[in-house]
């Protein structure tokens, strides 16, 4: 029987992951479920409709609310955590500070993505420890917090953790090429870090033909939590694999920007008004399913891709799913210690990420050069070091510049004090 605990249960997400702990409580033995916020009034909030999910499903189990992250890590199987330390406020600050250097604020990419990490690494480190120290010894972190692939970055390389990074752009994908051929019996190859990644292969069942190269820049693999900018065809013979939507952001660099400048309001607003939104609907006590409104957050099938990685480890199902794992020679061209995200094997014994075969320079060199940002960032969070930070900053290519990085650096830091103990002691 097994304990689950969910950190940062006050997220709006959460109705999102209950949904699939209901499908699957059952196969994963689970007798009780721990939900953990340091918002009392947003625990509350998810809380009483995660009861009502749960009791609807039918689950018999024990429900705890609780702000003691020690009580619910005690004695858990698998950890999901969904945490974001500054909250909304602090990812709007993310988005606008780089604007006004002309460059991208987005939450998890560029000079955002890079500051939502400086405040995050830490707290997941230090959740790690405590999750050593009081979960079961064979327990395992499911990590959906942002930034996701910095975060794996972290924790596989400076613990002994068992350790799931996740992101739900992969299932986003495969869905969008199966719409475009109108069916799912497909393989397909999958090569990046979180948020920077390429199906690089389409292979029907039945066939031989990698038609990947015919679907690039027509399927829709578009989320919501980016804009969509206009994609030269050319590039596509270039580089010819079908994107992670995040890619916009490197293949269109200026009209991101010009998109973020021009917008009434940035990405972390709109989210605010949706979430206020989705809050009204969650207070409903009559409510006892995720409304479908959820799906305008940008989490679309966020619990099939976290629950599902969940069951097929505690299990031994050994399926294959798209997760961030230590890379182990399985993309030849990248160090076997970088946290990578491709296909892997997910059973009783961990994760092993499956040999990828089909890439080009281009990729090569960009996964190259965001890894070499990634690890910096990951040094500069938890050695709270100003000069390294500024290097993780000048080796990001959509940064680059001491111009704009220095004073860009400054501002952030300072913008973000409270949260960053390691800079301000």
């Amino acid at each position: 029987m097994a304990k689950i605990a969910v950190i940062g249960a006050g997220s709006t997400y959460t109705p999102e992951l209950i949904e699939g702990l209901v499908e699957r409580a059952q196969a994963l033995q689970i007798e009780s479920v721990s939900l953990m916020d340091i918002d009392r009034p947003a625990l509350d909030l998810l809380g009483g409709l995660a009861k009502r999910q749960l009791e609807k499903g039918g689950f018999k189990g024990e429900v705890e609310l609780t702000e003691d992250l020690h009580r619910a890590l005690d004695g858990a199987k698998v950890i999901f955590a969904q945490i974001r330390p500054g909250k909304m406020e602090g990812r709007i600050r993310d988005e606008k500070i780089p604007l006004k250097y002309g460059l991208l604020g987005q939450e998890t990419t560029g000079a955002g993505g890079f500051m939502q990490a400086l405040r995050t690494v830490p707290v997941i480190m230090d959740l790690v420890a405590d999750m050593k120290r009081l979960s079961e010894s064979d327990a395992w972190l499911i990590n959906f917090s942002n930034p996701s692939g910095i975060i794996a970055e972290a924790v596989l390389n400076k613990t002994d953790a068992n350790m799931v990074g996740l992101c739900n752009c992969a299932i986003n994908m495969v869905k969008g090429i199966a719409d475009a051929i109108g069916t799912r019996e497909f393989d397909y190859e999958y090569v990046g870090l979180n948020h920077l990644s390429w199906i690089t292969s389409v292979v029907k069942h039945g066939e031989t033909e990698n038609i990947v190269s015919n679907l690039a820049g027509k399927a829709d693999t578009s989320m919501k939590n980016n804009p969509v900018a206009h994609i030269d065809p050319a590039l596509f013979g270039a580089v010819p694999y079908i994107p992670s939507s995040y890619l916009n952001y490197y293949y269109s660099r200026s009209e991101q920007v010009k998109l973020c400048l021009e917008a009434e309001k940035c990405r972390g607003e709109i989210c605010v008004e949706i979430e206020a939104k989705l809050r009204e609907q969650y207070a409903d006590p009559n409510l006892n399913i995720k409304p479908p409104e959820l799906a305008q957050r940008g989490g679309s099938m966020y619990a099939t891709a976290a629950v599902s990685a969940a069951e097929s480890i505690i299990l031994d199902k050994d399926e294959i799913h798209v997760v961030a794992a230590k890379n182990n020679g399985a993309v030849p061209f990248m160090d076997d210690s970088d946290a990578v995200e491709v296909l892997s094997r997910l059973g009783k014994d961990g994760i092993t990420p499956l040999p990828v075969k089909v890439y080009n320079d281009y990729v090569v060199g960009l996964m190259r050069a965001v890894k070499a940002y990634e690890k910096l960032t990951v040094r500069a969070a938890l050695e709270g070091d100003r000069d390294i930070a500024l290097a993780a900053l000048m080796a990001h290519p959509l940064v680059g510049d001491i111009a704009k990085a220095l004073p860009l650096l400054n501002e952030m830091l300072e913008a973000n004090k409270e949260y960053l103990p390691r800079f301000y002691g």
